[in-house]
């Protein structure tokens, strides 16, 4: 038998192995844990090494998990933001020191002045000195802000541009308002809605994007749970909306595998839009946190990650990218708690050590 069929059996074995393995030691934690629907992936830059969906879509239904579930990857939303941005800066549509009171001018009169300089690029990297916002702040109110989609992100922005910034210099502000903002220059810039430049990019590689809550659409769709394993009802929610460009993707396990998967083509220098530099810098050209991606160097292996986490409340999805052994680790949950959290903290741990030395 020749060596490249020695080796493609043995890799197959390995696989195959290593699958069963993951599945039945996720399965444990899915339940030890509290986790009604639990997906995980381990892909390389030009294969899908282990991929499963375990569980149920609703606590206490019989609506078993499926390879095409959708889940909403919250913050993970901010991966594919950034990604759109450096493909139109690419293209000359944009440009990374575009301040946002150039396409904006008429914002700028009722803003604070400490955001008159800000740019896209301060944006995308949380060097922009916004407040923080999410899903638990009671202002603005719904009857404050008012129009379609894109009027209601407008003024949302709006709002925010009015607010004081935080008092403490901070090197990184955590700001979902930054996305959105970003989100309102992509817009402008281009003609089009962030939910069609979303389309438009699935479209080019062959992803289903979609927003909110997946059951809203589709109730056979997995739910999302607080906490208290409580199901999340379908409905539609206008903060989501106004968090667009920051945290309301919803998309299934197979298709954002393959947005990670260009991810690590283009850390491998495999990519056909941007160099392996123009890759890196995206990662890790800035301290903690470069374009959409926070950054760390493991302790122990010494091997560098880039990765990303999403918390939108009732679901939770972390992505881990190791370019230096040419792997990524995706994990999808419906359900957000401290439990789930402890969890898939273990899961990772547990697939970096099967696969990521």
């Amino acid at each position: 038998m020749s060596r490249f069929f020695s080796t493609v059996i043995l890799l197959a074995f390995l696989t195959n192995a290593f699958g069963q393995s993951s599945s039945s030691f996720a399965d444990s934690i899915r339940v030890k844990y509290k986790i009604p629907e639990l997906a995980y992936a381990v892909v390389s830059s030009d294969s899908i090494w282990e991929i499963q969906t375990l569980g149920v879509q609703r606590m206490n239904s019989d609506f078993k998990a499926n390879i095409n579930d959708k889940f909403r990857i919250g913050s993970n939303t901010k991966t594919i933001t950034s990604y759109i941005s450096a493909v139109l800066v690419k293209q000359g549509k944009i440009k990374w020191d575009t301040k946002f009171f150039d396409l904006y001018p008429k914002l700028k009169t009722k803003s604070n002045s400490a955001y008159y300089d800000l740019t896209l690029q301060d944006f995308l990297t949380f060097r922009a000195n916004l407040i923080k916002w999410s899903y638990g702040n009671t202002t603005p109110t719904k009857k404050e802000i008012k129009g379609s989609n894109q009027q209601q992100r407008y003024e949302f922005v709006s709002w925010i541009l009015q607010q004081n910034p935080p008092t403490e210099k901070q090197t990184t502000y955590w700001s979902n308002p930054s996305y959105v903002a970003a989100g309102l220059m992509l817009e402008k810039a281009t003609g089009k809605s962030y939910e069609v430049l979303i389309e438009e990019l699935g479209q080019e590689l062959g992803i289903k994007f979609g927003f909110g809550q997946p059951n809203f659409m589709d109730k056979k769709q997995p739910w999302g749970h607080d906490e208290d394993l409580t199901p999340e009802k379908p409905s539609l929610n206008y903060k989501l909306n106004w968090l667009s460009s920051a945290g309301n993707i919803n998309v299934s396990l197979p298709d954002y595998s393959k947005f990670i998967q260009l991810q690590l083509q283009g850390l491998l220098g495999k990519s056909k839009i941007f160099s392996q530099e123009e890759f890196e810098y995206f990662h890790f050209g800035l301290p903690e946190f470069a374009f959409g991606w926070e950054w760390f160097v493991d302790e122990k292996t010494h091997l560098k990650y880039s990765f990303h986490e999403g918390n939108p409340g009732t679901f939770l999805t972390k992505v881990f990218i190791c370019k230096d052994t040419d792997k990524a680790f995706i994990i999808f949950a419906n359900v957000q708690s401290d439990e789930a959290e402890k969890g898939l903290k273990i899961l990772t741990n547990e697939l970096k050590k099967q696969y990521g030395s």
